[in-house]
């Protein structure tokens, strides 16, 4: 990679808003030595371990603590023999717990869709033993604690005496009446690590003892009396024990880091690659980037990038404010600086392996050729980039960028001549896959000259191989970008009106430099604008002037278009929104039809379940009938009455008609079919006269016949029956049931069904709530009364879990209170 790219693309400014998210230093020199890739493979996999920490971030996973000294105390622990300070040791265990953290968290993400974070991962070692001994040994305000160990638990314990008994020997010349008047301070001092008292000068005899000094005024002496010499070399001893024990200590618990040095290292090289992708993740949300495509055909399609140092959220990062570099309009109140960079495509779509970037000052083009160059680099860094999903580019061995003024006084270097030294060294050094920008190709020098010198530039290049993006106010290059396979040309617009950029890069024709049009707006005069166009020969009028009626045409032709997208856009949505009706309301009937065909069922079911008890029923009654006629028949008996006999065949009837009445069959025993007078005979379907039972005739045993009715099987006498004729052979138990699903009539928001019995008004509610939905109604009312309770109860029991009902409520009592229910039915 050319240095000289990384400085006009200003790199090093991306890697401080990486810097900036880093949390230790150990993460900053890792990021601080980041150079972009040329191997497709490490390039992705770079992406990869910067799209598995986006992951990890947006777990809310914890993060490497460490602090700045962090440094210092790694070249400690590097000194042989030497202790680390308490601090620096708290400060490595804290560290090397926040790692053992980390580390946890990452194990809990899936392995096969974070490999890369996984094998960071696998590389710490774990050092909580050590970590717990450096927590017992010294507290959070970095001192050794007493229970660091039984020797210094003893030697306090001394110490404390020992300086009990030597502050009480010295106390007492500060409580005694004849020695107190010679002390200038009622005070214990120390000087030079030993206790005395603060004696006025002049009673320098009255208190025998060693002099260790005088104040600054000499007022005053600082005496160690004699009766207390031996208690202070006893606690200085006791001291230098204390500090020797603390520094074995000491020493153990950097021995105990220092003695795994090969596993702690790879541990920081762990933390270190972590933090860096840490740091990654962190701007690739910050500029809302993803991991473009690579692309191994040379295809680069940057679809809405953006330059991220114009991002307000890294400017803040980096405190700065967003510069547009050499597009930026020097009046800000005439051309106002955006607060985010207006996103453009940047396409070089094979066979098209050239962009001729045109368009008016100050409207963009110097800002799109750093946005390709950059992302370029951050791409081939395993930083996302702030594109849209479907971007693409190649891994670019060399990428190449002349933008600016190259004048050097120093080296006799003209603006032209540094340009074309850049140039020089692009073609000596250019390695395919390669990228190339050039700002303002052959500016410098005579325009006819510089614009052919530009245009053999940029060929030479292209047929080179590298991938080129160059931009230019010349007309020789914009013709030749018109009219050349593999080159395209894109402009930048601008309003019309005012001739105000709009940042927005249009690909397929030609732009207007508009260099009079925006030097009035900067604030030229006038009359130096009105003279410029007098000057401008007649030529370059006329292509000015085509120009701008070829602007104009474009201009008509997008609003046009962006007309018919609008509608076709609408027309979509209406499309959309229809079948998505559509989908409802089918969604709405079918489940009316399961809904219906279960309730047919169960009424099916109730039905039979009646008809096998009134059948059971009537059996019994029949074998009654049958003994009582028996018994009857006997001697001297009378014979059943034909009272009697019509009473059970009524009881008969009004039994099977309930039981009709309540499934929807029509009674058997008021069949319409008409009746045979023949002998019954095997298979004929017919009717047990008087009982209004029908079935059919499986088989005659002299003057018995056994019959198949309704499941059931039964025998009776044979003179009995009556052939049903006109009647099929099919099964006599077979219901049909009609289903119309939709409401006939126009449905109300109200259903009353007060004086209707439990078993209807349930019903009646059931298609009434169905009808209502077909209807849309969203709320309605069902009006029970109060009564016994019965049918609100009942009611209230459908309502609750029904498919249909969203919410249920009992209206205040003006509007009906407990004799209504409110029904919401689900949208």
């Amino acid at each position: 990679m050319h240095a000289g790219a990384h400085r006009a693309l200003e790199f090093d400014r991306v890697l401080d808003a990486v810097r900036s998210f880093v949390q230790t230093p150990l993460g900053d020199r890792r990021v601080r030595e980041l150079q972009p890739d040329t191997d497709p493979r490490r390039v992705a996999q770079a992406l990869a371990a910067t799209s598995e920490g986006v992951r990890y971030l947006a777990e809310a996973r914890p993060s490497l603590h460490a602090t700045d000294d962090l440094e210092s105390v790694l070249d400690a622990l590097a000194m042989a023999d030497r202790a680390l300070e308490p601090t620096g040791l708290r400060t490595l265990a804290a560290f090397l717990g926040s790692t053992a953290e980390v580390e946890g968290a990452i194990r809990q993400l899936p392995s096969a869709e974070t490999p890369c974070l996984h094998r960071i991962a696998e590389r710490t070692c774990s050092f909580a033993d050590e970590n717990s001994a450096v927590r017992r040994a010294i507290d959070d305000n970095g001192d050794v604690t007493d229970g660091a160990s039984p020797a210094l638990r003893a030697i306090r314990g001394r110490l404390r005496t020992q300086r009990d008994r030597l502050r009480g020997a010295l106390e007492s010349f500060l409580r005694g009446k004849e020695t107190s008047r010679y002390l200038q301070d009622r005070v214990v001092t120390d000087r030079n690590g030993r206790y005395v008292l603060v004696v006025r000068s002049e009673h320098r005899r009255a208190i025998p003892g060693l002099v260790h000094g005088q104040s600054a005024s000499g007022a005053s002496l600082y005496v160690e009396p004699l009766n207390t010499v031996e208690l202070n070399n006893d606690v200085i001893a006791l001291v230098d024990d204390e500090r020797n024990e603390i520094h074995r200590i000491l020493l153990d618990l950097t021995d105990a880091f220092r003695a795994r040095a090969a596993e702690l290292q790879r541990t920081l090289d762990a933390a270190a690659e972590f933090d860096m992708v840490y740091a990654k993740a962190r701007l690739a949300e910050l500029v809302g980037g993803i991991a473009p495509d690579l692309s191994s055909d040379g295809r680069l399609e940057l679809r809405d990038a953006r330059h991220p140092l114009l991002m307000r959220g890294v400017a803040e990062r980096l405190n700065v404010e967003p510069d547009r570099g050499s597009d930026a309009a020097p009046d800000q109140a005439a051309a106002p600086r955006q607060t985010e960079p207006v996103p453009i495509d940047l396409l070089l779509t094979p066979p098209v392996t050239t962009l001729v970037v045109t368009g008016p000052n100050t409207g963009g083009k110097t800002v799109a050729l750093k946005t390709a160059g950059l992302l370029a680099l951050m791409t081939q860094t395993g930083l996302h980039i702030p594109v849209a999903k479907g971007s693409r580019l190649p891994v670019f061995r060399s990428i190449f960028a002349d933008i600016g003024d190259d004048q050097s006084i120093a080296a006799s270097l003209s603006t032209f001549s540094g340009h074309i030294a850049k140039i020089v060294a692009m073609d000596r050094e250019l390695d395919n896959p390669a990228l190339v920008l050039l700002d303002e190709v052959g500016a410098g020098t005579d325009p006819v000259e510089g614009g052919a010198l530009g245009t053999a530039i940029v060929e030479h290049l292209r047929q080179r191989g590298a991938r080129v993006i160059v931009t230019s106010h010349d007309d020789a290059l914009k013709s030749f970008a018109a009219t050349t396979d593999g080159v395209t040309c894109a402009a930048f617009g601008f309003d019309p009106d005012t001739f105000a950029p709009t940042y927005a890069l249009r690909y397929g024709s030609p732009g207007r430099s508009l260099a009079l049009e925006i030097a009035g707006r900067l604030g030229l005069p006038a009359q130096v604008v009105d003279a410029a166009r007098r000057y401008r020969g007649g030529r370059e009028a006329r292509l000015a002037d085509h120009l701008a009626h070829v602007e104009d045409d474009r201009q008509s032709l997008d609003r046009d278009r962006h007309a018919l997208n609008r509608e076709r856009s609408r027309l979509e949505t209406a499309g959309r929104a229809l079948v998505q009706r559509e989908a409802e309301i089918e969604a709405k009937t079918a489940a009316m039809r399961q809904r219906e065909r279960e309730r047919v069922d169960r009424r099916v079911q109730d039905a039979k379940r009646e008809v096998d008890t009134v059948v059971a029923d009537l059996k019994r009654r029949s074998e009654a009938l049958l003994q009582e006629a028996e018994q009857r028949a006997g001697p001297g008996r009378p014979r059943l009455s034909t009272g009697r006999q019509g009473e059970l065949r009524r009881q008969a009837r009004e039994a099977l008609a309930k039981v009709a009445a309540q499934s929807g069959i029509a009674a058997t025993a008021t069949s319409q079919v008409a009746r045979s007078t023949k002998s019954p005979a095997p298979g004929d379907l017919v009717e047990v006269s008087g009982l209004g039972i029908r079935g059919r005739v499986r088989s005659l045993d002299g003057g018995l016949a056994e019959l198949e009715a309704q499941g059931k099987r039964l025998q009776v006498e044979a003179n009995a029956l009556a052939i049903l004729e006109g009647a099929d052979r099919g099964d006599p138990a077979r219901v049909e049931v009609s289903v119309q699903l939709g409401p006939t009539d126009e449905v109300g928001s109200e259903l009353n069904v007060i004086g209707c019995r439990v078993d209807e008004a349930v019903a009646r509610v059931e298609k009434f709530l169905d009808g209502a939905l077909l209807a849309e109604r969203r709320l309605v009312r069902v009006i029970h009364g109060q009564g016994t309770g019965q049918l609100r109860r009942a009611i209230a029991e459908l309502l609750d879990g029904h498919v249909l009902v969203e919410r249920v409520d009992t209206p205040p009592p003006e509007e009906g209170g407990r004799g209504v229910t409110v029904v919401e039915l689900r949208a």
